[in-house]
């Protein structure tokens, strides 16, 4: 298993589909070191989030993932189901891939930086692949408000793009995680950014168009924190994660 993999296999124990387990049930898992944890699944994110917590989220679109194909059998904890999953995503050739259109992913990525400015949460990475985003970020409001208002505003205008106004656009369900230190907060920035290198798509991070890692995606940001980007945080042993401010550029 590579880097990334294992990365988020460790640091994303909790990343669940509402496929798992009945909506609203909670159960005991393992991770690969045998250590037990909490396992949720639900079709929405909770209404209330904790104080000063990180949240990584990732939804994908309607039929990107054929029916039975998720969770795998063979796939036992949670994170190792959910790196399965990226990956099938990452190197699908067929069913739906709406977000590779420039026009599409432009609707994503402006929706996202519109939800900063507003006021809703700040984010410290994502990504537009395809088929699927993964966004980090610290909500301000109920999660499960936020991802509804971006997955709604963004179906409604991505369809009214594509001339299939009243069809499903997002698959209702999304997986979620609670970052739970600085070190996990670190290695999911990098599993977000560098998921575009590790679908073959571009050879850096920084060149893949549709990413927080590209530079023009982030020309008029400004940081209202010590520290200017989360790359910086990597040196500062008082971790404190930037609060972003971002206004769309294209």
């Amino acid at each position: 298993m590579s880097l990334v993999a294992r990365t988020l296999v460790s640091a994303a124990p909790r990343l669940v589909s509402v496929r798992s387990v009945a909506a609203g049930t909670r159960a005991e898992s393992f991770d690969g070191a045998g250590h037990s944890f909490s396992m949720s699944s639900r079709r929405r994110l909770p209404h209330v989030a904790p104080q000063g917590k990180w949240l990584f989220v990732t939804w994908h679109l309607h039929g990107s993932l054929p029916h039975g194909v998720y969770p795998p059998p063979d796939k036992a904890s949670s994170g190792r189901a959910f790196v399965w999953m990226d990956r099938y995503l990452d190197h699908a050739s067929t069913g739906p891939l709406y977000l590779r259109q420039p026009p599409i992913a432009r609707i994503v990525i402006g929706s996202l930086l519109r939800g900063v400015e507003l006021g809703h949460y700040d984010f410290a990475g994502f990504v537009v692949m395809a088929n699927h985003v993964h966004v980090l970020l610290d909500p301000k409001i109920s999660p499960s408000r936020l991802l509804q208002s971006l997955k709604g505003f963004t179906a409604r205008e991505a369809n009214r793009m594509l001339g299939r106004t009243g069809e499903t656009f997002w698959q209702a369900e999304s997986f979620d995680h609670w970052v739970r230190n600085e070190q996990e907060y670190l290695r999911i920035v990098a599993y977000i950014e560098n998921n575009p290198v590790k679908a073959g798509l571009v050879g850096h991070a920084e060149d893949y168009p549709w990413s927080s890692a590209n530079p023009e995606q982030r020309l008029d940001t400004i940081v209202e924190a010590a520290d200017t980007s989360v790359r910086a945080t990597a040196e500062n042993p008082a971790f404190t994660p930037p609060r972003i401010t971002a206004i769309f550029s294209e």
